[in-house]
């Protein structure tokens, strides 16, 4: 039998198992992979993976440690590696839905180019804890790794407003946001009714004010023992953009074969497109973005925390609510099905009073310490 320990004819280098010097090549065998997993390049971590599952169990379980890296790339790697293999032990650790409390699920993000024609799809992984509401109705709900970025938009984006400047930094704690905004029956089994006009229960519960909002997640929270709460409309933007600086997060551009809002308008050199009048179910366009979020753009107008500025100038830097005692209007976010393109941009924002509500407006909820990431 093979020893594992050894190098192989497909290794990067062959050789002894001296140390090696300082810029020599790497040692090959699975200790070369370990050596390799060290590296702070993701690119060279996530091929030493791919190279791991040549090393029989051992290497098996370097990619199974992969799934517990705290870079989402590497994470998403290894779990791509896995779910390719065959072996038992494989096929019942990823069909676990709680492996490590979370739910693992592979999803699909695309990018599209200036004209809206999707360039690239690629196949990622999302993890999801699960709320039990009763009467066979749950919520989903996503990490979102903590992270920086730069919130508004720059002042050369299509569609954009003044009171989505000046563009700053925030650096986002990690926590848990809906995967979709929260639907009508899930809004059913927590309130006990449901007011809304585009009737469906897997359609996002619109006719919804901010207070009606807020009391959601204060009996959500009570029923779960969880923390619920509306996101800051930092989280919101950073959920939203989940790394991409684009005005949306697949791309330049947007159109209606990925979002449900008013295809009589177009943005920038797009073409028009379909105008549903309604509201859609949520997840209906199966596009993720990079945290497993649907829904981003468009459907319905997502209440937020924060209290309506009229630009970012002293806001916070830290992803908390901008919250003032002496105003009733609050942040929405993300457009809705009535609305141009523009105002689906991931730095789009409005506003509207305490009780204010229309069958474009809905809300989606976040959560923190929830579950372990």
């Amino acid at each position: 039998m093979n020893n594992p320990q050894q190098p192989r004819e497909y290794d990067a280098v062959l050789g002894g198992n001296s140390p090696s010097l300082e810029g020599a090549a790497v040692l090959g065998g699975i200790e070369g992979v370990k050596l390799r997993l060290q590296n702070p390049d993701a690119q060279v971590k996530i091929a030493a993976l791919e190279q791991a599952v040549n090393y029989g169990e051992q290497g098996l379980d370097l990619v199974i440690a992969g799934l517990k890296d705290k870079s989402w790339d590497i994470q998403n790697a290894a779990y791509l590696i896995l779910n390719s293999r065959t072996e038992p032990r494989i096929k019942q650790l990823l069909q676990n839905p709680y492996q490590q409390g979370l739910k693992l699920e592979q999803i699909e993000v695309v990018t599209v180019n200036k004209s809206g024609r999707i360039i690239q799809r690629q196949q990622r992984i999302a993890r999801y804890f699960i709320e039990d509401l009763g009467n066979g109705v749950t919520l989903e709900m996503a990490v979102i790794p903590g992270g920086t970025f730069m919130m508004g938009s720059p002042e050369n984006e299509e569609g954009r407003w003044t009171a989505e400047s000046p563009q700053h930094q925030v650096t986002v704690p990690s926590f848990f946001m809906g995967k979709y905004p929260v639907t009508q029956a899930q809004y059913q089994a927590i309130m006990g009714t449901n007011s809304s006009y585009c009737n469906g229960s897997n359609r996002p519960v619109e006719s919804t004010n901010w207070n009606n909002a807020v009391t959601f997640c204060q009996k959500l929270s009570k029923r779960t023992g969880k923390t619920y709460r509306l996101p800051s409309e930092a989280e919101w933007e950073y959920a939203c953009r989940a790394g991409t600086t684009t005005p949306f997060h697949f791309g330049e551009m947007i159109t209606t074969d990925l979002a449900n809002y008013s295809g009589n308008y177009t943005y920038g050199g797009g073409i028009k497109g379909i105008y549903r009048c309604e509201t859609t179910e949520v997840g209906s366009f199966e596009v993720a973005n990079n945290f497993g979020l649907y829904d981003m753009h468009g459907n319905v107008w997502e209440w937020c925390q924060d209290s309506w500025h009229g630009s970012y100038k002293g806001a916070p830097t830290d992803g908390s609510a901008w919250l003032d005692t002496d105003t009733n209007v609050r942040l929405l976010c993300g457009g809705a099905w009535g609305d141009s393109p523009g105002d689906c941009r991931s730095a789009s924002r409005s506003y509207g009073n305490l009780d204010f509500y229309g069958n474009y407006i809905g809300f989606r909820v976040v959560c923190s310490g929830a579950a372990r990431t």
